[in-house]
């Protein structure tokens, strides 16, 4: 063996002892991070990617800063682990904070990685992954540990509508470093291991007096169902990467494609025989609109984004005839479908999300109208309202509504009606399409001739009944050029799917502009 051969194999030798060391960390930083119920930075990334396919960049990278005994504790990596791998085969680029090291606190080298990844991200055209378990910013770097969020914040909206972020919370993300997941698509969170707050318990007691946990605070459970910050919350890591490898599946992976296509033994012209039971006539009875999304889409398999936010509207992912579709629906099994301010900031971002790339939007209508209540005008629920109008009037995918029931008012418009620029407007023989209720507008328009009469209640009742026989009957809306066809219930799926199908190469040009001034 000549000396030159030998010395390279002896590079070799220390480069792969080196690597193992940056791998493997600190065995008792290991078992600290094991102990608290959490994974470490490596283990997540094997549980998100397929197997084998991850591929690490600068795991050697070291940071310069002095003072505060930094210059004494330089780990390999810098506290967070960076790369690329394949989620089903497709490229997704994922960085994950690892909390072994410096508790994932983000100093100048730490940023500069993610900066890197997240770069490469865009390039590549793929999905980005992060894999949040972090301390915020590096006190000891000072101001370039701020910088650096900065850096990611400016890259966070940039590729905002250009390729897919999704932001996994599994440790702690306390100040200015809670805002880079609120600028993405979608937040995971795991119950008891994860919080998100701007201030944390100790601050807001200072300042307030008040007395609260980490979880009661910023917990999974928190902001899925009261902040809404938060998408989907999990009671384990597992479950929970095993979610976002399903959510990548079913999204393009960036602006300029088109998701998967996978097909199932679902035939495309099923009938829906069954929906003649799920939903009663009667405007006013209560049902559950996901057992008709079961029944419509392929296989019943569809993946609801916020259910335990906003209840009373759902937006769900899933697939017809294999392609992908966002699906926006009332439901009247929570204050009877009637949009509020939350559900229509839901609606709106979620809607935005899929025109963004390129999903095709499916709106199922069984609305009352909007809430009322001087709680819901005082916090804004004209301008928050408007922000699904504006949401819906913007978006350039195909889309297809349908009246399953009542649409009545403002909120008719507003769920994607005809007159807003929807593809094609659709309606059962059930609907009742109208500027109110029958009841409300009868009181209305014939106060006088009511409260003027011998027997007030058999006049209300009359003038109740002509009101729904003259503007309120299921072929009103379709007479005058409103709906584009009244279907029967039983061929829902077949109508979406040739409808989809037709739409498939739409092209919509927006004005030349900047961009947009949604209302905020």
């Amino acid at each position: 063996m000549s000396t030159a051969e030998g010395t390279i194999r002896n590079r070799i030798e220390e480069l792969n002892q080196i690597k193992e060391t940056a791998h493997e960390g600190d065995p008792a930083a290991t078992e600290r991070q094991h102990a608290k119920g959490k994974l470490t930075a490596h283990e997540r990334i094997r549980l998100l990617l397929d197997k084998g396919s991850f591929n690490e960049v600068e795991p050697l990278r070291r940071h310069r800063a002095q003072g505060f005994g930094l210059e004494d504790r330089k780990p390999y990596g810098d506290g967070v682990v960076t790369g690329w791998g394949t989620v089903h085969g497709r490229t997704v680029f994922v960085y994950a904070h690892d909390f072994r090291i410096f508790g994932g606190a983000l100093g100048e080298a730490h940023a500069q990685k993610i900066h890197k990844i997240m770069d490469l991200a865009e390039a590549a055209g793929a999905p980005l992954v992060s894999l949040n378990d972090g301390a915020g910013a590096r006190i000891q770097e000072g101001v370039t540990a701020l910088a650096g969020y900065g850096g990611i914040f400016r890259r966070n909206t940039r590729v905002s509508g250009v390729i897919p972020q999704i932001s996994v919370m599994l440790g702690p993300c306390a100040g200015g470093a809670a805002y880079s997941p609120a600028l993405t698509d979608f937040v995971f969170m795991v119950r008891e291991t994860s919080q998100m707050f701007i201030t944390g318990p100790d601050v807001v007691k200072a300042v307030t007096g008040e007395e609260i946990s980490q979880n009661g605070l910023g917990g999974a459970d928190v902001h899925a169902a009261t902040s809404g910050v938060a998408h989907f919350a999990y009671d384990d890591e597992e479950s929970c990467l095993e979610d976002v490898r399903h959510l990548l599946s079913l999204l393009p992976a960036n602006n300029r494609e088109l998701s998967p296509v996978e097909r199932s033994g679902d035939p495309a012209d099923r009938l829906n025989d069954s929906l003649l039971d799920l939903v009663p006539a009667e405007a006013g009875r209560v049902y559950d609109i996901r057992k008709v999304v079961e029944e419509i889409v392929d296989d019943g398999d569809y993946f609801e984004v916020h259910p335990a936010w906003a209840p009373n509207i759902v937006c769900a992912l899933s697939r017809l005839d294999g392609h992908v579709v966002g699906i926006v629906a009332n439901q009247p099994a929570a204050t009877a479908g009637a949009l509020d301010i939350e559900a229509s900031e839901k609606a709106a971002r979620f809607v935005q999300f899929c025109d963004a790339f390129n999903i095709p939007l499916i709106t199922l209508v069984d609305v009352p109208g909007f809430l009322p209540g001087v709680d819901q005008e005082h916090n804004g629920i004209i301008r928050r309202g408007a922000k699904l109008l504006y949401a819906y009037c913007n978006a350039t995918v195909p889309r297809v509504s349908l009246v399953l029931r009542k649409a009545y008012g403002g909120a008719y418009i507003v769920m994607d009606s005809l007159s807003i620029g929807a593809d094609l407007a659709l309606a059962w023989p059930t609907n009742e399409i109208a500027v109110m209720g029958a009841e409300g507008a009868a009181n209305v328009v014939f106060r006088r001739e009511i409260n003027a009469a011998d027997d007030p209640e058999a006049v209300r009742a009359q003038r109740i009944a002509e009101y729904k026989d003259e503007l309120m009957h299921p072929y009103y809306a379709a007479e005058r050029g409103l709906i584009d066809d009244v279907i029967d219930p039983r061929e829902t799926r077949s109508v979406l799917i040739r409808s989809l199908d037709m739409l498939r190469a739409k092209h919509a040009d927006l004005p030349s502009r900047k961009h947009g001034n949604p209302p905020q």
